[in-house]
């Protein structure tokens, strides 16, 4: 579900990442959500992107910036405030948006890379275990240029934005939150051009015509789940991976 976590040390470098609001629990199974209409999906982003170009002042050869716009429904972020606020008020007096983001970016970055490199076993303190069983059937089934471009560097996550909040109660009276969180990064794996579902597939030249670098921008929505019932213990876990067009 360079930052390469080993495993005896990856569930305390996570925790630090995650501390107070955002951190990551054992495996369980995700509870059932409300009853009511099926969930909808992370929104649908419009953006441009691009890169810039231009000689750093004591530095060899250019450097890199890449400009996402995103055009946001203000319904949509009302109602992600709304919920912020609802969770410091009622389930967590110390939540922050902020910090969740951070903790969420570096655990998409770990986690990316652990299915990247198939080490699945690792997983199994990040990830809930219907999603983890889920990616064992998943991972066996893809290429190796797919499986490559499921990782994402920390300095490659070019955008990062809130999905998804729901704020609800199981059969048993047990309380939930989950934030589903969007993520756009880059990824210079052996990709098709025409590879479906992505934003864009950039060509940069460095130099001059003869260096190319060519990186592709893909997306991925990961769920982080934490339960708030009395007693309960005070982690997120991921209960929802994907990566369109990529892990299907």
């Amino acid at each position: 579900m360079a930052l390469r976590c080993a495993a005896p040390g990856r569930v305390r470098w996570l925790a630090r990442a995650l501390a107070g609001s955002a951190r990551l629990l054992p495996p369980a199974a995700a509870p059932p959500g409300p009853p009511g209409p099926a969930r909808t999906g992370p929104p649908q982003l419009s953006a441009q992107a691009r890169f810039a170009s231009s000689a750093g002042s004591g530095t060899e050869g250019p450097q890199r910036r890449v400009v996402v716009v995103r055009i946001t429904s203000p319904f949509a972020w009302l109602r992600t405030r709304f919920y912020y606020l609802l969770i410091r008020l009622y389930f967590d007096h110390e939540f922050s948006i902020e910090e969740f983001t951070r903790g969420a970016k570096q655990a998409f970055s770990v986690v990316s890379k652990l299915l990247s490199q198939r080490k699945l076993d690792l997983l199994e303190e990040l990830v809930s275990a219907e999603v983890l069983q889920v990616l064992k059937e998943k991972i066996s089934l893809l290429p190796d240029s797919h499986r490559d471009a499921l990782a994402a560097d920390i300095d490659a996550i070019m955008y990062t934005t809130e999905g998804d909040v729901r704020i609800y109660y199981d059969d048993d009276g047990r309380k939930f939150v989950s934030i589903l969180m969007c993520f756009w990064y880059l990824n210079g794996a052996n990709l098709p051009d025409e590879v479906p579902g992505e934003a864009k597939v950039f060509q940069i030249v460095f130099g001059d015509e003869n260096t190319k670098e060519k990186k592709h921008l893909l997306t991925a929505n990961y769920e982080f789940q934490r339960e708030f019932t009395e007693g309960a213990k005070p982690d997120w876990t991921i209960t929802r991976i994907e990566h369109p067009r990529l892990l299907e």
